[in-house]
C-alpha cells in the first residue's frame, strides 16, 4: 500500500518507524512519502499561511502550496484518495478503517493554523474526524488513523487472528484477557481459560464482549442488532454480573 502525506511537519511521523507499523514499513508491505507544502512555495520566506478574507484569529494555510502539493503526490499515484482529517468530518469506525485498507494508494492532507483555504476542499475526496476535540494540526490524526489501517493489511500482525479479534471489527468490544502468573493481587485468571476446552473458551469470551459492549458501549447494539445465540450470552452475563433485587435488598438490611 503506498501512502502519502502532506504536512509541514513531517519528522511528527518518524513515530510510525516503531512496533507494527515499523515492521510493515520495513518489510515493504507499506511505502509511505512525504511531501511537504514549504517545498512548493515561490518566495524567499517560503509562506505556505496568509490572514484569513474577513478578518478574525489565526492564520489559514495558502491554496498554492497545497495545490502543487497534491499535484506532485498524484503524479506519483494518480488513483490515490485524498484524506483530510478534519474535526468537522465524518467520525472515524473500525469500519471506514477496514475499507481504507482495501485501497491501494491514500494521501492524507494535514491541515495546521486555523485550517486549509476552503478552495483546497475540491481536491479531497473524504474527510474524517477522530473525536469531537480540537488539536494543534491533522498530523496526530492522520497517525492513529495511519496505524488503525496499517494493523489491517494482511501480514502486518503476527498473527492475523489479532485483528479479526479487536474491539469494533465484529461491532462489539473485546473481552478481557490474561496472562500468567495466574494469581496476582487475589485476582485469579478465570478457570476456563485455564480449562483447555477451546468451545468453552470462545463461547466465554464472546460472552464478556457482549457484556463490556452492554456495559461500556450499548449504542452499538443499536446499529447492530444481535442474534438469539448473543442474546441468550448476554442474558446470562447480566443475570451473572448484576445484583438481583434479592442481593440489593439483603444490602440495605446490612446497611
Amino acid at each position: 500500500m503506498w501512502l502519502g502525506i502532506i504536512s509541514l511537519f513531517p519528522e511528527i511521523f518518524d513515530a510510525l518507524s516503531y512496533g507494527i507499523t515499523g515492521r510493515a514499513i520495513s518489510s515493504g508491505l507499506v511505502t509511505i512519502a512525504h511531501f511537504n507544502p514549504r517545498d512548493f512555495t515561490q518566495d524567499k520566506h517560503r509562506r505556505v499561511d496568509d490572514r484569513p478574507y474577513g478578518g478574525g484569529a489565526g492564520m489559514v494555510m495558502k491554496v498554492e502550496p497545497l495545490e502543487k502539493a497534491i499535484a506532485a503526490a498524484k503524479n506519483l499515484h494518480p488513483t490515490a484518495s485524498v484524506i483530510y482529517m478534519n474535526p468537522q468530518g465524518q467520525t472515524l469506525t473500525q469500519e471506514i478503517v477496514q475499507k481504507l485498507a482495501q485501497r491501494s494508494a491514500l494521501l492524507f492532507l494535514n491541515g495546521r493554523y486555523e485550517g486549509i483555504d476552503e478552495r483546497i476542499a475540491t481536491y479531497v475526496d473524504e474527510e474524517y474526524s477522530i473525536g469531537d476535540y480540537v488539536i494543534s494540526g491533522g498530523e496526530l490524526a492522520s497517525m492513529v488513523t495511519l496505524d488503525a489501517i496499517i494493523r489491517c493489511l494482511p501480514g502486518a500482525l503476527g498473527d492475523e487472528n489479532s485483528a479479526k479479534q479487536d474491539s469494533f471489527t465484529e461491532h462489539r468490544l473485546d473481552y478481557p484477557h490474561y496472562t500468567r502468573p495466574e494469581c496476582i493481587n487475589g485476582i485469579t485468571v478465570p478457570k476456563v481459560l485455564q480449562s483447555g476446552d477451546h468451545k468453552a473458551i470462545e463461547r466465554w469470551r464472546l460472552k464478556q464482549a457482549l457484556g463490556r459492549t452492554w456495559q461500556r458501549r450499548p449504542d452499538l447494539f443499536v446499529k447492530h442488532p444481535l442474534t438469539i445465540e448473543e442474546q441468550t450470552l448476554l442474558n446470562e452475563f447480566i443475570l451473572e454480573n448484576v445484583p438481583t433485587a434479592g442481593d440489593l435488598l439483603q444490602t440495605k438490611r446490612k446497611d
